[in-house]
């Protein structure tokens, strides 16, 4: 048998290899070998955009390398890889140490990954069983990965213990201070409680609840892995906890770093496989984390064996095009003393960190004599890096969201308006931070300190559209910080409807210049089309109670409308029946409904606009379903069915669409006995009979109403200090 070939500067050795690829993920490995034949590596993102398949997403993202590439190894590392698969980490590994030597069960997995990373000439793969392998491996490796590998090790090892033996048996192949890095998913990862399925059995529950003896893959508790490792007398060990997972990490921290309130966002996709949501995950883990409880809970652990580091959290921004790609630290200096570093991920990302100091000299200069602080930065070229201090406090975010959760909009408010005071210093000064948003600014006490400054800009960007854009994103983040309603802000403040659409306009534009174009994770998961479930009983639906004045939205891209997929917002009717909605649409969809309620009803649109602007011009179609009601004013319906709907259909050539949207209505509706919504309706059909036999139309669609209806002063303004 063959023993040794070269693709490119990479060394594939067959002396182990069986014959058969004892692992593969079928025919998808085909179409990667043609990927990865064809196409450079800075091409694979277009690829996984256009492909919206999760193989492609998962072998070919370099996100896939950030869970080794925060680690702080020796360039004259030597490195193992078990497990090296089609190679999205070992390309990594390769740019970060002399020598990586490299092992997996597959011939055609090699052959993807020294395919890909064939600009490498520090690499050898092994392929076989590592059983097979292991007695001719040398014994002076610094570091040895197994990045999804430690959970196979039943069927790499087989035997009784096979975990705590792949465990000795890696350890005899470390040099002396050497370190094994693990990455493997928590079995109690609090994504599998709130209804995503088992990563390798596909199975719900199935960690939680026990693996049977013969389960292909088993992984382990944060206890259940301790227990392990001092079973193997290994007790020099620091767990990490990607976020959301170790596949696709974008940021890590440690038992010395752990999340604060607010932090975790990025809960709901699951790119692998559809999934139930059967509870809200970011306010379960904020819970957790209040309790102390997240090591336990995370979805993932990295695992060092061995010496730790002094990198105790990172955070990535490699979502970018390639001048602004960055990774963020928070490691301890040799003083014990926290500090933040900023690292370039790529050549052209250096102008941009190293930028960064003189965006700090020019907001100190600006906010001289002022009440903003800005957190120092101080460059560090020999390490590649701009340096900040560690700045204690609160983010203002969390502050404001502290105020939400106790109902207590007078100490919101105020916060918001000390918030609008303390930026509003030297307004007309031609230095401004774009990203002044709150979760940017900590507070401790009556000293606020801006922490990151990352996107400051030389010129004036006036108050009142760095407050829509910090509220903006504060809002977009959390559905339930949209119980704050701007729009006092907003008028106190002179923004109009178009200025407003224009500043959307203006923040698509900023993300789009930002990330070159790419896709975005959101987008990109609803291209590979996995569906989340939501069992009606959670959402008040089948034969559960549900009040008759929710509301429920639906969303169809192309594929009709779901029951599953079906969104029931938190904003609720007011005292005065009147309900607020900011409804998030993609440009993949083609047509909005509500259900204004769960009962006859009669609906009254106060106000509808399509990012900021009026709907009163007839640029979308509003439309009732045959059947179900009927209009009777040009912005009021009459529904004399349990299933009222609106539908706003938004394929029509006038309106403008981009890449995310914001449909925002504020409806009035009224209950109505069964019996007077049915006369309502036969009266209005009547009307239209005689007036078609006329030739007339009694009925527009919405229009001047509603610019009547909105310009009124229906909601009473908020005080002002």
């Amino acid at each position: 048998m063959q023993e040794n070939i070269k693709i490119g500067g990479v060394s594939l050795n067959f002396k182990h290899y069986s014959g058969v690829d004892l692992y593969s993920d079928g025919a998808i490995e085909n179409d990667l070998l043609e990927i990865v034949k064809k196409y450079k590596k800075e091409e694979y993102q277009k690829v996984i955009e256009e492909r919206g398949s999760w193989p492609i997403l998962y072998h070919l993202s370099d996100q896939r390398a950030n869970i080794v590439e925060w680690i702080p190894m020796d360039k004259s590392a030597k490195v193992l890889e078990v497990g090296s698969g089609c190679g999205a980490i070992t390309g990594m590994l390769s740019s970060k140490a002399r020598e990586v030597v490299a092992c997996d069960l597959s011939r055609r997995r090699s052959e993807i990954n020294a395919t890909r990373n064939s600009d490498c000439d520090n690499v050898t793969i092994h392929v076989g069983n590592f059983r097979d392998i292991e007695p001719d491996l040398p014994s002076d490796f610094d570091y040895i990965f197994l990045i999804g590998v430690f959970e196979y090790g039943q069927g790499y090892i087989g035997t009784d213990n096979p975990y705590e033996k792949f465990l000795m048996m890696l350890k005899k192949h470390l040099k002396k201070g050497g370190r094994i890095v693990i990455a493997i998913e928590n079995r109690l990862g609090l994504k599998y409680f709130a209804g995503c399925a088992e990563d390798h059995l596909g199975t719900y529950f199935t960690g939680i609840e026990g693996y049977s003896a013969d389960s292909v893959a088993k992984t382990f508790s944060r206890n259940g892995l301790i227990n392990i490792f001092k079973r193997c007398g290994m007790n020099d060990y620091h767990f990490y906890y990607p976020y959301p997972d170790y596949k696709l990490m974008t940021m890590i921290h440690s038992d010395s770093y752990l999340p604060k309130h607010g932090e975790l966002q990025d809960n709901v996709r699951n790119y692998d496989r559809d999934r139930m949501v059967l509870f809200n995950e970011k306010h379960a883990y904020e819970e957790l984390v209040r309790d102390g409880m997240y090591a336990d809970f995370a979805n993932s652990f990295e695992v060092i064996l061995g010496p730790g580091f002094d990198t105790i959290y990172s955070k990535y921004s490699n979502d970018r095009v390639d001048e602004f790609k960055i990774r963020t630290d928070i490691a301890i200096d040799r003083a014990g003393r926290k500090i933040i570093r900023k690292f370039p991920l790529t050549e052209a990302a250096k102008e941009h960190v190293f930028g960064i100091r003189d965006a700090y000299l020019n907001l100190v200069e600006k906010f001289r004599g002022g009440d903003l602080e800005i957190n120092d930065c101080q460059l560090d070229e020999k390490g590649g890096c701009a340096i900040f201090s560690f700045v204690n406090g609160v983010p203002l975010s969390s502050l404001l969201d502290e105020c939400i959760d106790r109902d207590d909009m007078e100490g919101f408010n105020a916060l918001l308006n000390e918030y609008i005071k303390r930026i509003g210093y030297r307004e007309d000064y031609p230095v401004s931070d774009y990203d002044l948003i709150f979760s940017n600014i900590m507070v401790n006490g009556p000293i606020w300190t801006i922490i990151d400054y990352e996107w400051t800009y030389g010129k004036c960007i006036p108050v009142k559209e760095q407050v829509w854009r910090a509220l903006y994103c504060y809002r977009l983040e959390d559905r339930k910080r949209e119980h704050f309603d701007p729009r006092p802000v907003y008028k106190r403040l002179g923004l109009t409807d178009a200025e407003m659409a224009e500043l959307l306009d203006e923040e698509y534009a900023f993300q789009k210049y930002v990330t070159g174009n790419r896709k975005s994770m959101v987008e990109i998961y609803k291209e590979i089309g996995r569906k989340v479930t939501v069992p009606k009983e959670l959402l008040g639906g089948g034969e559960a109670a549900r009040p008759d004045d929710c509301v429920q939205i639906y969303l169809d891209e192309g594929d009709g409308y779901s029951e599953e997929d079906s969104i029931f917002p938190e904003e609720q009717y007011d005292e005065n029946n009147i309900i607020n909605l900011d409804i998030r649409v993609s440009s993949d969809c083609r047509n909005v409904r509500v259900d204004p309620a769960f009962a006859p009803c009669i609906v009254t649109i106060l106000d509808a606009t399509w990012n900021g602007k009026s709907l009163s011009d007839g640029s979308m179609n509003i439309s009732i379903h045959p059947g179900n009601g009927q209009w009777i004013s040009d912005d009021t319906m009459v529904f004399n069915t349990d299933d009222p709907n609106i539908e706003f259909g938004l394929e029509s050539n006038t309106l403008s669409v981009q890449e995310r949207n914001h449909l925002k209505l504020t409806l009035l509706m009224a209950f109505l006995p069964r019996r007077s919504a049915d006369a309502v309706v036969e009266s209005v059909e009547a009307q239209e009979e005689k007036a078609s036999a006329k030739g007339e139309n009694i009925l527009g669609k919405i229009g001047r109403k509603i610019k009547q209806k909105r310009e009124a002063k229906f909601y009473k303004d908020e005080e002002w200090d």
